[in-house]
């Protein structure tokens, strides 16, 4: 019995350095951002990545207000497209790859500033190869694909916001 006592230890010893290799790693939360803004006038809200980006909002502690004086920064989503097009055909004449294209243009705007800033944008390009006796499925993975391509836009949109330093709001004096 004495003899298989170092197995216990062994075992300490190996998750206590698990551990401090994952501490180490600098693991961190996706989709927190440290954003210097406390509150947002979202422009443009008819877009399909607006309920996305309003909730990755609100996780970063980001408040949308109902009007452009409360702001600390504006955004203004000034379009969104998304299409299909065919990348490849079969020697029958079949369709056999497309090509889905997503973009999203918008500008931000400093309230302590008079002018918008210049229009950005944001696009995702993804290839599906497309099988016509597999209908559902490519139908499935062709949205999943259009998802992800809008996750990755409200991704970067956040780590676009993020970097933005507005000025202090300053308040009237006082009479």
């Amino acid at each position: 019995m004495h003899k298989h006592r170092w197995v216990p230890s062994f075992l300490r010893f190996g998750l206590v350095l698990c551990l401090l290799a994952m501490s180490s790693c600098g693991f961190q939360l996706r989709g927190v951002n440290d954003i210097a803004f406390k509150s947002l006038y979202l422009q443009g809200q008819n877009v399909s990545i607006a309920r996305d980006l309003k909730r990755s909002l609100l996780s970063n502690g980001v408040a949308l207000v109902p009007t452009p004086e409360q702001a600390d920064l504006m955004l203004e989503i000034l379009s969104e497209s998304a299409e299909k097009r065919i990348l490849s055909l079969s020697g029958t004449g079949r369709v056999r790859e497309f090509e889905l294209n997503y973009q999203v243009n918008f500008r931000i705007k400093d309230p302590s500033n008079e002018l918008w800033g210049m229009p950005q944008t944001i696009s995702g390009r993804r290839d599906f190869t497309f099988d016509d006796s597999q209908l559902l499925a490519k139908q499935g993975e062709e949205a999943r694909l259009n998802d992800d391509m809008r996750a990755d836009a409200v991704r970067e949109l956040m780590h676009v916001l993020s970097v933005q330093r507005p000025k202090p709001r300053t308040k009237p004096p006082v009479e």
